[in-house]
């Protein structure tokens, strides 16, 4: 019996073995060459304990089909997707990660051949299906299995985007977490002039040091400590399968994700002026206000990877930034590189000549309420109501993703969850008093 509740927005996910086990990865690889009809499938894995016997079902699936698999081994969830994007004879890709889950967790990340995600919208449904149904044409000519390392060729990629020559010698502290940014960030920082000092680095998928998760602060209190006691110039964290980045300034303090969209996408407007850049629409209003500075178009986006990256290539943008700490860049096929976007953040910070906490000052125009989560049985319902009661005072109404409205010196966004009975609230305003009065009034009225 399938779980249908593993198959997520923008990637299937559950615990190992009761959600996701091998029966389940058979029947995933065969529905993924069913979907796609690719020829050559590539096929990736973190470091968690039931990736190994996930990957075999998975693999044995594929081409039990007749698909031929490249096995790129242990990887990072960038390398991944630059496998399958950068040679055009793949056909799309399967990574085995559950990202910054906990270590019981497991599941699949599956790319089309362009490394966009396969995801609501773009064929999750249909491989949910195919799943349940468990009724396929097998190949009588089995497909074949070679092995192949792409990290050194992901490695000449990013490096041929920036001006490594720019970067000072830097103090940096990294946390992987355990994760897959172990693999990686040796190896980046073998090539620079800055000095490194790991956390967590050996791989290990049980996360024995603390969740492999950016946002959350709790995870962040080794990094901060080892930034004040060795008086680094930046701290760094990485998620579980390392495509998604966060950063400490020199104070220990967490920069948010909004502040690093509005940050690189000031340093890539350098040479790409009047680009459109895009950021999710739970970000402060310094963002597009900085984008505009640069000479950007600032455009909204929807949250979520497998949305965002869809919108960058309908849009031809320049660069997308989440919340969520994804970014994205369209001289990488439109998808998230959490070392591309160390190297543009070093090369920022050694050209300002600026201490990172002096860099974000001025950015602290606005005041946040952080997002919020309330259990709501009709969400529709209640996002109706808020708009009710607010259209007559609005500036403005989106209804990109569950509903934003913009008034007079505040805005708030309210988006459903995807797997939960949650409405998720941001709320920014002008001056404190007012965020937390509007904040209140919200909430009162999301909680009945």
């Amino acid at each position: 019996m399938v779980n249908q509740s593993i198959f997520k927005a923008y990637d299937i996910r559950g615990i190992y073995p009761d959600d996701i086990n091998e029966e389940i990865a058979l029947k995933i690889g065969q529905a993924f060459v069913e979907f796609t009809k690719a020829k050559i499938v590539v096929v990736g894995r973190d470091a968690r304990q039931s990736s190994p016997e996930l990957t075999e079902a998975v693999i044995q699936g594929i081409i039990s089909m007749g698909a031929d698999v490249v096995d790129i081994g242990l990887c990072s969830t960038p390398i991944f997707n630059f496998a399958v994007a950068e040679n055009t004879g793949h056909e799309g890709g399967i990574m085995i990660t559950a990202s910054h889950n906990p270590g019981e967790y497991n599941g699949f990340k599956m790319d089309l051949n362009d490394g966009l995600p396969i995801g609501r919208d773009s064929g999750m449904e249909e491989i949910k299906n195919l799943v349940i149904a468990d009724n396929f044409s097998l190949s009588k000519v089995q497909g074949q299995v070679k092995n192949r390392d792409y990290l050194l060729e992901y490695l000449e990629r990013i490096f041929a985007l920036v001006d490594k020559g720019e970067i000072k010698k830097l103090k940096i502290v990294v946390d992987t977490a355990n994760g897959m940014g172990g693999l990686t960030m040796p190896k980046v920082f073998e090539r620079l002039n800055c000095e490194l000092a790991p956390l967590y680095f050996d791989l290990d998928g049980t996360f024995p040091n603390h969740e492999a998760n950016p946002l959350k602060e709790k995870n962040l209190a080794d990094l901060k400590k080892k930034v004040l006691e060795i008086k680094a110039d930046l701290g760094v964290s990485i998620d579980g399968d390392a495509d998604r980045i966060g950063f400490v300034d020199e104070k220990g303090e967490t920069i948010p994700g909004d502040f690093m969209t509005a940050l690189i996408a000031k340093e890539l407007l350098k040479k790409n002026p009047g680009e459109i850049v895009l950021y999710d629409l739970r970000s402060s209003n310094i963002v597009p206000e900085i984008i505009k500075e640069n000479g950007g178009k600032p455009k909204m986006s929807v949250v979520g990877h497998a949305l965002i990256k869809k919108m960058m290539k309908e849009t031809k943008s320049l660069f997308a930034g989440e919340l969520s700490s994804h970014f994205y860049y369209r001289n990488f096929y439109d998808v998230e590189s959490s070392d591309l976007t160390l190297l543009l953040v070093l090369s920022l910070l050694s050209r300002e000549n600026k201490k990172m906490s002096e860099i974000i000052q001025p950015m602290k125009k606005y005041f946040q309420s952080g997002e919020i989560n309330s259990e709501v049985e009709d969400k529709e319902r209640v996002m109706k109501k808020l708009e009710e009661i607010y259209k007559d005072k609005a500036k403005n109404i989106s209804h990109i993703d569950g509903i934003r409205i913009d008034l007079d010196g505040w805005w708030f966004n309210v988006r459903p969850s995807n797997t939960e009975p949650l409405l998720r609230l941001n709320l920014e305003a002008e001056n404190k008093k007012l965020m937390e009065e509007n904040r209140d009034e919200v909430l009162k009225i999301i909680r009945g």
